[in-house]
């Protein structure tokens, strides 16, 4: 076989969300002076004490660390802020790549086939992650590229939930990185910027029925596609939540996992105020009552009691 290693019915581990379920580290600051002056100025026109300014981390492939041959790279020179950038240099026409965590996880992500590097979160603390470019042969079985193990030992546990990555993707000119902003303007702490933002996807993104009964395996949100179109499956709803709340500095995690028996997305956001926020499904206008903006936006008081008094309900395996 040769450098290969066959991969039997890989594609049965991929980790799109194809139907949903019913129910502060140091950055760098690509918003121009005149955004951030801007911005500060509208939140203290509307009365808020927090500044707004757009605060977008941008990856990069800095070439210090990187491993390859002649279909792969990995770029792991900025590993320690909790991501990897891989690219796929070969001819095969569907590619995986593969990251087995510290904890024996494995996440799988459908590679973009443009020879650019992209950005994937080591999401699962330090220690050392596998990761491999798999290449498609035929039906479900794939055949290695490239691997390679990466020792991390990350600065800290938020900074790689305020990048933008492979399913949170986003830049300072992205409409919806503009809408975080607006929301969070007069806002007086980070809550009431998270407040702000899920109340607004809530009210004004609705369920898409069709899309979720049509979407294919290796899916990717498109967070100002959801944001202009108004509709989204849940996973698109917590992209634009993550996108519009990194932007503004708040560490969030997409998480994917179980509500019930339905693969589905949620988030998690931490702030200084409260530590991690995981177990909100909805504010009632005082008090965090899962943070999950998808079943927020539909869902009755007496659905959302049910899943509220189960702690069992939601079970998370992957975090972005």
């Amino acid at each position: 076989m040769g450098r290969f290693r066959y991969l039997l019915s890989l594609i049965v581990l991929s980790l799109s969300v194809t139907s949903c379920g019913d129910q502060q580290p140091a950055y760098s600051e690509t918003a121009s002076v005149s955004e951030s002056s801007s911005s500060a100025a509208m939140a203290k026109e509307l009365g808020g004490k927090r500044d707004n300014s757009i605060h977008v981390l941008t990856p990069e492939a800095s070439g210090v660390n990187v491993y390859s041959n002649a279909d792969a790279a990995i770029d792991a020179s900025n590993a320690t802020d909790g991501y990897v950038m891989v690219k796929y240099t070969g001819d095969a026409a569907k590619v995986r790549m593969l990251i087995e965590t510290p904890a024996g996880n494995t996440y799988n992500y459908l590679m973009a086939l443009d020879g650019n590097y992209d950005v994937y979160p080591l999401s699962e603390g330090s220690g050392t992650y596998k990761i491999g470019v798999y290449e498609n042969l035929h039906d479900d079985q794939y055949a290695t590229a490239f691997t390679q193990s990466v020792n991390v030992t990350l600065k800290d546990e938020y900074s790689m939930f305020l990048y933008p990555n492979a399913y949170v993707d986003f830049n300072a000119n992205s409409n919806a990185v503009k809408k975080g902003q607006e929301l969070a303007a007069g806002a007086n702490t980070d809550i009431e910027v998270v407040q702000n933002v899920y109340h607004y996807i809530t009210k004004n993104v609705t369920y898409d029925y069709d899309k979720a009964e049509t979407v294919q395996s290796g899916y990717i949100p498109t967070v100002d596609e959801t944001l202009a179109t108004g509709k989204g499956i849940c996973f698109d709803y917590a992209s634009l939540m993550g996108a519009m709340l990194r932007s503004q500095g708040i560490p969030t995690r997409l998480e994917i996992g179980y509500a019930g028996t339905e693969y589905h997305a949620w988030i998690s956001v931490y702030t200084k105020e409260t530590g991690w926020i995981d177990k909100i499904i909805q504010f009632d206008g005082k008090n965090w009552i899962l943070m999950d903006p998808t079943l927020g936006s539909y869902a009755s008081n007496s659905t959302v009691k049910k899943y509220r008094e189960d702690d069992t309900y939601y079970q998370l395996k992957y975090k972005y």
